[in-house]
């Protein structure tokens, strides 16, 4: 099986504590010890570098950038602040616009809010506000990274129908062909009413089937059957007879 290229990560985040430097700093680490090349200032930038320089080579060279969003870097960001010394680092809104619209994941850590720079809050961000819920986002961060859903969409199979000779036969056609046959047994007697021997006997399908025609024929006011297995066509049996053209 052949390697799979090393993704490369870009951290931006905002000095606002010693504390939030050292959940920075931890995230990035573990980034690396599940096979991201994660970059961050704390390593990557010394006294003397040029801050500019720093930012614009990491974003050019990452596969993807992780915005780490605070209440003060959402502010910065949205102001266009930073770029001076440790405590202003931060990639301004001018950067980011030039940057791939999929290449920027917000990291939301703010406490009781959700709010991303403006310039990205059309994008989906990852929830890492609560403490309890850290794993769970870190398991999406790298599987976004690696390119490894949970969920791989599955491929489209064929349609399960196939096409038909002819038209399959509905209840009305079913219908229509019962009273061909009761018209037919109608009109080869002389009295008015028909018997069910003489319809069955006429009929080509099944004695069940049969039945059950004959009560939704009724239903349909087509026919009216009386005891004995006798009955006739309705004034609305004998016209829907006509206007079928059964006779």
């Amino acid at each position: 099986m052949p390697n799979m290229p090393i993704p490369k990560a870009f951290i931006s985040y905002s000095h606002d504590s010693q504390a939030h430097k050292k959940w920075v700093l931890d995230l990035a680490t573990r980034l690396r010890n599940v096979g991201v090349d994660a970059s961050l200032d704390q390593w990557d930038l010394g006294p003397g570098d040029d801050i500019a320089r720093f930012m614009e080579t990491h974003l050019a060279a990452a596969d993807r950038v992780l915005m780490i969003c605070t209440e003060t870097y959402v502010e910065k960001a949205n102001s266009g602040k930073g770029g001076v010394g440790y405590e202003k680092m931060i990639v301004t809104a001018e950067l980011m616009r030039n940057i791939d619209s999929n290449k920027v994941i917000p990291l939301v850590r703010q406490k009781g809010t959700h709010f991303v720079p403006a310039f990205l809050s059309t994008k989906l961000y990852l929830d890492f506000s609560f403490a309890n819920q850290f794993e769970l986002a870190f398991d999406d961060l790298t599987r976004a990274l690696h390119g490894a859903p949970l969920f791989v969409k599955p491929p489209i199979s064929n349609s399960p129908f196939t096409p038909v000779p002819s038209t399959p036969e509905r209840s009305g056609d079913a219908v229509k062909e019962l009273m061909s046959v009761l018209v037919s047994v109608f009109e080869a007697m002389s009295e008015g009413y028909m018997d069910y021997e003489s319809i069955s006997g006429n009929w080509r399908g099944s004695r069940v089937m049969l039945d059950l025609l004959l009560e939704q024929a009724e239903s349909q006011g087509l026919i009216l059957q009386h005891t004995g297995g006798y009955m006739d066509l309705t004034l609305k049996g004998k016209s829907y007879a006509v206007e079928n053209k059964l006779v």
